[in-house]
């Protein structure tokens, strides 16, 4: 393609551009032209060689940024959007101090998951965690210091290649080494699709149980964080419900992630563990330092209620559970509020048994409404409960969209959202 053009030769070569301000008459005149105005930042960006020109160059790009901001939103909302993309739609709530472990110490969600595998690594000769930049911490920080501590045969970089990744987590994991790989984002797990679900969870049902990959585990932070937009907020969990051969988890704090975590990694089948993102900071409690386990596929019901039940997992948990103090303070309904931590596969007794209590059900999770993991869990329950239902079974999920950047906020299923769909089911 050749060097790039120095400003004097896009004069030359394609005549001088337009200066700002005629640009900025023509925007005000057609509203239509604002569209594309990041399109045509970028691109007067490349033509003047920004990057050649200094001090003219970055004052030009600072000029445009101004511009589209003062285009895409209202000059006296600008200062304010900021700090309301910071404001968490949940409020945290640590479970109580658990006693029957031993000696604990306050971690946040990424400590808690450096515990457990930092437990594994010490119990585990053969255990080994690779992934795309875990050996100086993880861009979450989840794997810091454990290269210095177990050294780089055990603590190691791969490629960008995620389908490489689980393949040769596979491939470890069959001679009966413990492997446990990470997805640096849940978004990026679906080039390893087809290792997963046409390998890892097929290896010993294909083999006769000759061959079996079940002490691979792939970690992959997951759900929304506030500003991920597209391509760092997804929460793909249903897509591998439908594999038959595989686990997966969703823990909801410290103590669980923790917990459900070193029961991955010495479970006897491959298991996706996803971590709520934002929960890895928020997320603060006592953690038992020794090793401890927390059995998969069982639900959890953190409140008892007699009107009506919630299911959630994971960072949905804590809105649930600030829905049921509304409903009882505003309502004078008793909701009962179940964590599922194991999506697959998924504890139906625990539910059907609330809901023939309750009567009602209402499941929430971030991910896209159609095809999501509420759709199986409402179906079984209209199968197993239906002559118990006094309303029809409610699900308050994520829209049917690409997950938004600044419309965030009103995409997520927040407690008011979740609200409005109980009061409905009460009053049916």
């Amino acid at each position: 393609m050749g060097p790039p053009l120095r400003p004097n030769q896009c004069r030359s070569r394609l005549g001088a551009p337009p200066s700002l301000p005629a640009v900025c008459g023509r925007v005000a005149r057609h509203p239509g032209l604002q569209v594309g105005m990041a399109a045509f930042a970028a691109t007067a960006g490349r033509l003047l060689g920004l990057r050649a020109a200094g001090t003219e160059g970055r004052l030009l790009r600072l000029r445009g940024a101004g511009l589209q901001r003062a285009l895409l939103q209202p000059a006296s909302a600008t200062g304010d959007a900021a700090q309301r993309r910071q404001v968490a739609h949940f409020t945290f709530q640590p479970d109580p101090e658990p006693q029957e472990y031993g000696q604990t110490q306050k971690m946040n969600l990424f400590q808690a998951i450096t515990s457990a595998l930092d437990n594994s690594l010490a119990k585990d000769p053969t255990a080994v965690i690779f992934g795309e930049d875990v050996a100086f911490g993880g861009v979450f920080r989840c794997t810091v210091g454990l290269r210095d501590k177990y050294g780089k045969d055990r603590v190691f970089n791969t490629p960008l290649c995620e389908q490489g990744i689980v393949g040769f987590g596979i491939g470890i994991a069959v001679t009966g080494a413990t492997a446990i790989a990470e997805i640096q984002f849940a978004d990026y797990i679906f080039p390893a699709f087809d290792q997963i679900v046409n390998e890892a969870a097929k290896y010993r049902y294909r083999s006769g149980d000759l061959f079996n990959c079940g002490s691979l585990t792939i970690r992959a932070p997951w759900g929304c964080v506030g500003h991920g937009a597209l391509y760092h907020s997804q929460s793909p969990e249903a897509f591998f419900a439908h594999c038959p051969g595989i686990k997966v988890v969703v823990p909801r704090s410290p103590f669980q992630a923790k917990g459900l975590l070193l029961s991955c990694i010495e479970d006897k089948n491959p298991c996706i563990f996803f971590e709520p993102k934002i929960l890895y900071r928020a997320a603060v409690e006592q953690v038992p330092v020794e090793p401890y386990r927390i059995p998969l596929s069982q639900a959890e019901v953190i409140q008892e209620g007699s009107d009506v039940t919630l299911v959630a997992w994971g960072t949905q948990v804590h809105v649930m559970r600030e829905v049921a103090s509304m409903a009882q303070e505003k309502l004078g309904v008793s909701c009962e509020v179940i964590d599922l931590k194991t999506i697959l596969p998924w504890d139906m007794d625990t539910v059907c048994k609330s809901v023939i209590k309750t009567g009602r059900l209402l499941i929430s999770h971030e991910a896209p409404l159609t095809g999501g993991f509420a759709s199986e869990i409402s179906s079984t329950v209209q199968e197993e409960c239906f002559l118990n239902l006094e309303a029809p079974i409610s699900r308050v999920c994520g829209y049917d969209t690409p997950f938004p950047h600044i419309f965030e906020p009103f995409y997520i299923p927040d407690k008011w959202k979740c609200y409005d769909a109980l009061r409905k089911m009460i009053n049916y």
